[in-house]
């Protein structure tokens, strides 16, 4: 790993950046990925491509009739389980061209320790600015650092964040029997009377820019230059969105969802949950040849699984 100090202008004397300078210019790699990040997530009614999640509840148990007597509750159909499926995000890698070549004077200079200036490689530009940059996008923390990446929330307005899809869409709903909307005296009743717990809703963060100070470069004739903040912003940018999605060492960003899964976490997980009850056995006579009978849903509430947005490196 090749870690360099670029050379800047303190006071018309070439020096070494320091570490936090070195800092600042990676946090600035981050701003310029979340202006145009290559690797996106968008919100769609069905067939999204990131994987499907179920939210389950409980309904009621189909009505039993009798013209002469309640019919029993062993034979009263029992409360079912209702299954109902988001596949609500696609992911989207963007087609990005190979970046500015690398001519052996594209990036900034460095003193080699050996009474010489020279220009960093690219390999040297990924070990100082690139990957950590891609590090610091992939990790589990939503601040600004994280610009451009997505994060899950039960909120529709996030600070610092913008909903993805712009409409107040959940991408995924957790819902459960409404107990309290079924009762004896309107059997047969409804079997599924869902009422909603929590919506969950995917918002992608805002980058923050960044003052740093601009390195000095080899131009054509080996002169020592300084980078213009918009030549040396431009060519971060283009480099860094080549690197999310065609990195080639392992540092390409990429999502997954589900209840298991690699990567870090972002934002809320996800719970499904259900009541856990065997049923509440209920009957109503309507007169004297109309018998009824129905299991409504109750118990408490569990989770039956939790998923989680997930960020990661491949």
């Amino acid at each position: 790993m090749a870690v360099r100090k670029p050379l800047y202008n303190n006071g018309n004397n070439l020096q070494e950046m320091t570490t936090s300078m070195v800092s600042e210019v990676v946090d600035q790699v981050c701003y310029q990925y979340s202006t145009n990040p290559s690797v996106t997530l968008s919100q769609v009614s069905s067939g999204g491509n990131l994987g499907t999640l179920t939210d389950t509840r409980t309904q009621a148990g189909a009505v039993s009739n009798s013209s002469t007597a309640f019919p029993s509750e062993a034979t009263t159909a029992e409360p079912s389980t209702v299954s109902v499926n988001y596949a609500r995000i696609t992911k989207t890698e963007a087609s990005v061209s190979t970046p500015t070549a690398d001519t052996g004077k594209t990036w900034p200079v460095y003193y080699n320790g050996s009474g010489q200036i020279q220009a960093m490689s690219l390999t040297d530009v990924k070990d100082t600015f690139l990957h950590p940059a891609i590090d610091l996008l992939a990790s589990g923390s939503t601040g600004t650092q994280q610009g451009g990446t997505y994060h899950v929330s039960t909120s529709t307005s996030v600070s610092g964040s913008t909903e993805v899809s712009g409409s107040s869409t959940a991408i995924f709903t957790d819902t459960r029997a409404d107990t309290g909307a079924y009762s004896a005296g309107s059997i047969p009743e409804t079997q599924d009377q869902p009422t909603t717990i929590t919506n969950y809703y995917l918002h992608r963060i805002t980058g923050s820019q960044i003052t740093y100070t601009e390195p000095y470069f080899l131009d054509g004739s080996n002169n020592i230059k300084e980078f213009t903040t918009a030549a040396f912003d431009s060519l971060l940018q283009e480099w860094m969105q080549y690197t999310a999605v065609s990195s080639g060492d392992g540092y390409s960003l990429s999502y997954n969802i589900g209840s298991s899964g690699s990567g870090n976490t972002r934002g809320s997980g996800m719970a499904d949950t259900i009541l856990n009850g065997s049923g509440n056995y209920q009957q109503r006579q309507v007169n004297n040849d109309d018998y009824r009978a129905q299991e409504f849903p109750n118990g408490s509430a569990t989770t039956a699984a939790t998923y989680y947005l997930r960020i990661h490196k491949s």
